[in-house]
Formats: C-alpha cells, structure tokens, sequence
C-alpha cells in the first residue's frame, strides 16, 4: 500500500534527498555543541582559562548557525516533497476517476471519492511535510546521543534499558486502539460530505418543502458523529504527550539521584553529568518526536488505504478488446442482452432484449417508470457493460470500438440536464471545442435553443452560473440537446430529455432532427405517446423485458401496455 503511494514520489525525491541531507548534518552540528559545552565545564572554567572558553564558544556559535541553515533547508525541501506528493496523489486519483464507468462509481459514494481526494491526501502531505524531519533526525539523534551517553559513563546510561521497554508498551497500547477511530473519522467526514452535498444539491426542493429543520437535524446527527470520533481518537492520542512526560522525567530524576551520588564519590564529574543530561534531553526528545510520527503514520495509513482502494480498482470498460475502427453508420442491435448492476444480484435488471435498428431510423422507448429505459440506452455507448449477450454497432460488438471513438459517436442527452460554469458559449463547445458561431448558431437553431438565447443579455457568452442556475428548466434541455448535436454524432440518444419543453417546441424540434438530420440514428426515450408515435419503430419496455416493437399504428392495434398508456394518456388530456 504504502509502496504504491511513495511511487508517485518520483518527481520529488532530490528534494527527500536534501531534506535527509539537511537533517541529518543538521543533527551532528546539535550533537557536537554537549560536547563542547562538557569541555568548557570541566576544562576551561575549571582551569580558568578565559581563550579556551571563548574558543569553544565560537565554536558552538558556529555549529549552532550551522543547524540554524541546515534546519531551514530541511523544512523548505519537506514542505515541496509534501505538497508535490499530495498533488500528485489528487491527479493520480482524478485521473483514475475518468477511467471509470457508471458501475465504477457506483462503488464508492461521490462524497466518499470527494474527501478520498481532498482530506485524506492532505493528511498523507501533511505527514511527509511534517514527519521527514522526525522520522531522520530522531534516530539519528537516538543513536549518536545514546552512543555518547554510554562513552560518557556506561553505568548511568543503563537507566535507557528500563525507560525505553516502557514507553515502548505506553507508546504500543495507543496506536492499537487509536488506529481504527481514525478509519471511523475519515468515514464519519465522508457522511458528512454527503449530507452537505445532497443539501446544496437539492436546496431548492428543501426550501419548497420547508425542510430545512429536517436537513439540520439529520446534519447534527453526522456532524456529532464525526465529533464524537474524533474526541475518543484524539483523547486516545493526547495520551501519547503524558506518557512521554512520565518516562522522560522519570528518567531524568533517575540520572540526577544515582549521578548526583557519583559526583560526591568523585567517580564522575560535574561537567560529564550536565554533558550526560543533555545527550538524555536530545535522546528524550527523539523518542517524542518518534512517537508523534508514529501518531500522524497511524492516521495517515487509514487515508492511504482509502487512497489505494481507488487507485487499484480496476476500471470495468476498457479498450482491451478494441480495434481502429470508427463507427460509419450508426446501425444498432441488441443479441439477446441481459444486465444487471451487481454480478452477484439475484435478478436481471433488463432479460432477453433483442431488437434490430436500421441507420437513419428514429426509434422511440416508452415504458412505465422503472422499467430500465435508460440502462437500456446506456449501454450502447458501454456508460455499462452488458452482462450477457451482445450489443452490435454497425455490425460489429461494441468491445471492438475504442471507448473514446464509441461515444464520440453517440451523442446521448441525459435524463438529468448538466450545464457546467461558464459562459453559454463554452458549455455548447463540450460538443466540438473548435465550433464556429456559425455551427452553433445551427445546433441551437435545431434544438429551437434560438428562441430565447436571441432574448439572453449577452448572448452566447452569457454567464450561466453553476448548474445552469439562471435558465429555466426547458431552456437547460433545449440546450443540452444543442450541445449534443454539436458533436455531429452517428447516434443521438435523446432519455426524456423534452419533458420540460412544452409539446409545440417539441415537435417542432422533432421536425427539425428529421429535416435536418435524416442520416442520423435516432433514439428517443419518452412518457408521452405524443413524443414518440411518428417514429419508424416504437419498443415497449416493462420490467426489463421487451413486450412488443412496431409503428404507433400496429402497436396501438395489438399491445396491451401500449393501449393501457395510450388510453391513460387520452383520458388525461381530455380531462
């Protein structure tokens, strides 16, 4: 796990190089001042001699500077390794994400992925930031700082053999239990993404219904989660601060009382006890700072863990099977396809759907909700891959065409209408980067987008805010549509995509696809009749199943579902 994350180190590892550099230098021009002060102690002071004191004070003025610089060094170079890992770990990660189909994400929730890529890849910069120094500096300081300790006086220094065991078991007890509270945090700020989310989402049917108490209620209950979490994690942690102070001062009224006792024997002497104290506070304070490591290594392991689950799930649409071909025509046919979402669910979401569509033909889908109109069209761009049987574009399996080269190729208008920020212009160009005016003058004239972008303050280069918030729900459909035919696409797959438009408009659009447009396929999903009965071939879909295929006439003749939403729909309009 932590093999994978480090490989995207790679562009940054000169600058872990000097930072390791830095500390380590850093750390022997600490080690050496102990020394230099033992020796104005116990020689110069002792002796008198006012040169050799002075020469040894510039000496450690000079290593002091020395570590000052190198220390500074060190923090600069870390802070890049961090912030280049942590940015490198996002791009790995949104790119990873464009790879995906809809089954894909399916498996993780979009606030899940959301914090996947902001908090828990903070959390992973923050430790290389922050623990490089640490994790070089404190063994080298342990091992040099011990070293010197024992040349100093062996005796003494067999106090570390009951010290470290200790706080070794203190240290172990509070990343056992502290480790999986921090797995349940990073799930907690999940749930609380999401609920923030869908709020924002949605805040205008939470207005309507005047659920606003609702939503803060619901987001107290995740938000003191998540507190609730990261108190007991924290609390646990905090701990880590106590302990380190109960073995370090432990072992410093150790030294002092058998010390203090060797100096008035005379077997040690004033200057190597106060060397020998400062070589225990530089051994001391390695080990706290190995420890805070160790805190910020426990936390930063649940997020690499959660990283890694993205970076290695495996796309399930890929170009494994393709060829260089390109889709020419734009003929269509289902093989007897099954589907369903999850290998291991009990049932099929679409059974036995066979059906032939010529080039050029407009087909229309209706069904009642929920009979899987949109998975059906969905997989012919492989938005999902069919579980059993065969989808066929121009004669050939949909597993032939390079993905890119497939959906570029059908142009398919969702259900749910997705206008980005920025201007008009730039939304309609998602379809062709390089379109003229002109071009989109025509898509928008097709898609009777005209009508009111002449009405728009700044025409095409009106700012359409976030969502598509400053148009009505018709226009961001109207819209939509211009985008799609934008791409001049062999396909066009339009999934109730004219339900806000009123019936005027959307036959006069429909006119103007089959005008314009003859040699394009055409597939229109719909509720009402009236959307779809001039089409060459209309399919009923029920339950997943297809339960009848022909012209308005013939099914209007013959099939039951068909009359029964014929009928109900008659009846409403004369009502």
């Amino acid at each position: 796990m932590l093999k994978r994350i480090f490989s995207y180190f790679h562009s940054y590892k000169k600058y872990g190089f000097l930072t390791v550099f830095c500390v380590v230098s850093e750390s022997v021009f600490e080690l050496i001042i102990p020394l230099l002060m033992a020796d104005i102690v116990d020689i110069g002071v002792a002796g008198g001699d006012k040169a050799y004191i002075f020469r040894k004070g510039l000496q450690m003025v000079f290593c002091a500077l020395l570590a000052l610089i190198l220390g500074i060094g060190s923090a600069r170079f870390a802070a890049v390794c961090g912030q280049g890992l942590g940015a490198e770990l996002r791009k790995a990660e949104y790119e990873k994400l464009q790879s995906f189909s809809f089954s894909n994400i399916d498996h993780f929730r979009v606030s899940s992925l959301v914090t996947r890529l902001t908090s828990d890849v903070t959390n992973i910069q923050n430790t290389v930031s922050s623990g490089i120094r640490p994790v070089c500096r404190s063994p080298v300081m342990l091992l040099v700082a011990t070293g010197m300790a024992f040349s100093i006086n062996k005796n003494l220094a067999l106090v570390f053999f009951v010290a470290l065991p200790v706080l070794g078991f203190l240290l172990f007890q509070i990343i056992l239990h502290v480790r999986p509270l921090y797995t349940k945090m990073q799930v907690a700020i999940d749930a609380v993404n999401r609920i923030v989310q869908e709020n924002l989402t949605a805040v205008r049917v939470v207005k309507s219904y005047v659920r606003g108490d609702y939503e803060i209620e619901k987001f107290d209950k995740v938000n003191a989660d998540l507190k609730n979490t990261s108190e007991r994690a924290f609390r646990l942690t905090a701990m880590n601060m106590p302990a380190m102070q109960f073995v370090m001062y432990g072992t410093i009224l150790s030294i002092l009382r058998f010390g203090g006792n060797m100096v008035h024997v005379g077997t040690m002497k004033v200057g190597e006890l106060t060397g020998f104290l400062s070589y225990v506070m530089q051994i001391l304070n390695s080990l706290m700072m190995m420890s805070a490591v160790f805190m910020m290594l426990t936390r930063s392991l649940a997020s690499a863990k959660r990283i890694t689950e993205v970076l290695v799930e495996v796309p399930e649409i890929t170009d494994a099977d393709s060829e260089e071909i390109a889709v020419e025509r734009g003929e269509i046919e289902f093989d007897h396809v099954y589907f369903k979402y999850k290998k291991e669910a009990p049932e099929y979401v679409l059974s036995d759907i066979s059906f032939h569509i010529e080039s050029g033909q407009t087909i229309g889908i209706v069904g009642q909700t929920g009979s899987a109109k949109s998975t059906l069209v969905q997989l012919i761009p492989r938005l999902y891959e069919a579980t059993e049987g065969c989808i066929r574009v121009d004669g050939r399996p949909v597993r032939q065409y390079p993905v890119e080269h497939l959906r570029d190729a059908i142009a398919m208008v969702l259900q749910k209408n997705t206008l980005f920020s920025g201007t008009l212009r730039e939304n309609l160009r998602w379809g062709k980067a390089d379109a003229t005016d002109a071009e989109l003058e025509e898509a928008c004239r097709i898609a009777c987008a005209d009508e009111f972008i002449d009405r728009l303050e700044s025409g095409f280069d009106t700012e359409m805010g976030q969502g598509g918030v400053n148009v009505s729900g018709g226009q961001k459909q109207r819209l939509c549509i211009a985008r799609a035919l934008l791409k001049n696409p062999k396909v066009l797959i339009l999934d109730d995509s004219t339900s806000a438009v009123d019936t005027a408009t959307e036959a006069k659009i429909r006119s103007q696809l089959a005008e314009k447009l003859p040699n394009m396929t055409k597939i229109i999903i719909a509720q009402r009749i009236s959307s779809v009965r001039h089409a060459d071939q209309i399919l009923i879909l029920e339950d997943g199943r297809l339960c009848g295929m022909g012209t308005h006439e013939e099914l209007l003749a013959s099939n039951g579902i068909y009359q029964e939403i014929y009928e109900s729909q008659k009846e409403g309009a004369e009502l």
